[in-house]
C-alpha cells in the first residue's frame, strides 16, 4: 500500500487486474458502493439486502485496516514498527496475524517473498511521471536489510533485529482485508456478493439465482476490459498480480513493481501475469506474489503441491499456462 495519488488511481482504474463480467440479469437488484482505498478504486456489491449501512461499515473496515497496515500511514502499526529502532512494539492482533502469514510464505519460498522488502521498494517510484531508476549502491545497501528473520514476534509485540529493516505488507494486505470484509458481510447474513479490491476479487456465495459469477482476467497490456480468459466460480477468491499493474519504461526497458528480493530490481523471468484461485484471499494474495517471483516452473510446482489452489500464468508471449485443476473454472480463453 502506497500514498494515494490521483494519477495512480486513474492508471489502476484503466488497467485493473480483474474485470467482472455480466452474463445474465441478476434475480435481485444489487446494492453497490465504491471507494478509494489502498491506492485503487474498490467496489463492494451485495444482493441480499437494501440496508446501505452495511456497505457504509465495509468502507469503515477498509479505512480501519489501511490505517493499521499501510507503511505509508505515519501512525500505522507497520510504520511504528519500522521507526522503532529495534525496540519492541505492541500492535493489534490483526497486525500480528498478518505478519505471521507473511512470515509463513517467506519461509515457504525461502525468502523469494519477503515482507521486509520495504527498504528496497521505497527506493522505487511507480506513482508519478518522474521515474528514476535507483542508484545501484543504494539498492545494494537496502538489500542488506531485507531478511524476514529480522522480524521477531512475541505474543502481541514485534521487534526488528535490524534497525534499518522496513516492513511492507502491500503484497498481501488487500487479501487480508478482503477476507475481513467477507467475514463481516457473512455476519450480516449476506449470502451473495462481490468484493473487488482492484486485483483482488472475493466472491460471496453465488449469484442470487444460484449460478456462478463470471470473472474476466485482464489481458496484460491489453485495452481496458480486454481479457485473456474468463472463469466461472462461486464463493472463491480470485487474485491477480502482473507486471502491467504498476510500471514504467525507460531506455526501452520495462520496470515494474514486483521486485526480486535477491537483486532489488523488478523480477525478470518472462512472466506477465498470474491468477490464483483459492478459498482465502490473503492466501491467494501471498501465493500470487510468491509464484510470480518463483517463475513458471517453480511457481507451478508450488501450486500443484498446495491443496485447494489453482493458478494461471501468462507469459511474455501472451501464452496461458494453467495448473491441473484450473480448467474446471475456465469458460474461455482468448
Amino acid at each position: 500500500m502506497i500514498t494515494k495519488s490521483k494519477l495512480f488511481s486513474t492508471i489502476l482504474l484503466l488497467f485493473t487486474l480483474m474485470t467482472l463480467i455480466s452474463s445474465c440479469q441478476m434475480s435481485s437488484e444489487p446494492l453497490s458502493r465504491t471507494g478509494f482505498y489502498f491506492d485503487t478504486i474498490i467496489e463492494i456489491t451485495i444482493y441480499d439486502t437494501n440496508d446501505m449501512t452495511i456497505l457504509d461499515e465495509c468502507m469503515n473496515i477498509c479505512d480501519k485496516y489501511e490505517k493499521m497496515l499501510s507503511s505509508h500511514v505515519s501512525d500505522s502499526d507497520i510504520s511504528i514498527i519500522n521507526k522503532s529502532k529495534g525496540n519492541p512494539v505492541t500492535v493489534s492482533d490483526n497486525t500480528i496475524e498478518l505478519l505471521n502469514i507473511a512470515l509463513q510464505y517467506a519461509t515457504l519460498s525461502n525468502g523469494a517473498f519477503d515482507p521486509t522488502i520495504g527498504s528496497v521498494s521505497s527506493l522505487w517510484n511507480f506513482e508519478t511521471e518522474d521515474h528514476i531508476i535507483p542508484d545501484p549502491v543504494a539498492i545494494s545497501n537496502a538489500l542488506s536489510h531485507v531478511n524476514y528473520n529480522n522480524i521477531l514476534i512475541n505474543d502481541s509485540q514485534v521487534t526488528l533485529k535490524d534497525t534499518e529493516t522496513k516492513i511492507e505488507l502491500g503484497a498481501i494486505a488487500k487479501g487480508y482485508i478482503a477476507d475481513m470484509l467477507k467475514e463481516y458481510l457473512i455476519s450480516q447474513n449476506i449470502k451473495s456478493g462481490i468484493i473487488n479490491l482492484g486485483g483482488n476479487v472475493l466472491l460471496i456465495g453465488s449469484r442470487p439465482d444460484g449460478s456462478n459469477f463470471n470473472v474476466g482476467i485482464q489481458k496484460p497490456f491489453g485495452a481496458n476490459q480486454e481479457v485473456s480468459a474468463t472463469i466461472s466460480a462461486a464463493d472463491k477468491s480470485i487474485v491477480s498480480s502482473g507486471v502491467y499493474e504498476r510500471y514504467f519504461e525507460k531506455d526501452g526497458k520495462l520496470y515494474h513493481h514486483i521486485l526480486d528480493t535477491s537483486t532489488g530490481y523488478p523480477v525478470d523471468n518472462g512472466i506477465y501475469g498470474i491468477t490464483i484461485i483459492s478459498d482465502s484471499s490473503v492466501i491467494g494474495d501471498a501465493l500470487s506474489t510468491t509464484c510470480f517471483i518463483l517463475g513458471l516452473d517453480k511457481g507451478m510446482d508450488l501450486v500443484e503441491k498446495t491443496e485447494g489452489i489453482e493458478a494461471m500464468f501468462i507469459t511474455s508471449d501472451q501464452e496461458i499456462h494453467t495448473s491441473s485443476g484450473f480448467d474446471s473454472y475456465m469458460l474461455n480463453r482468448n
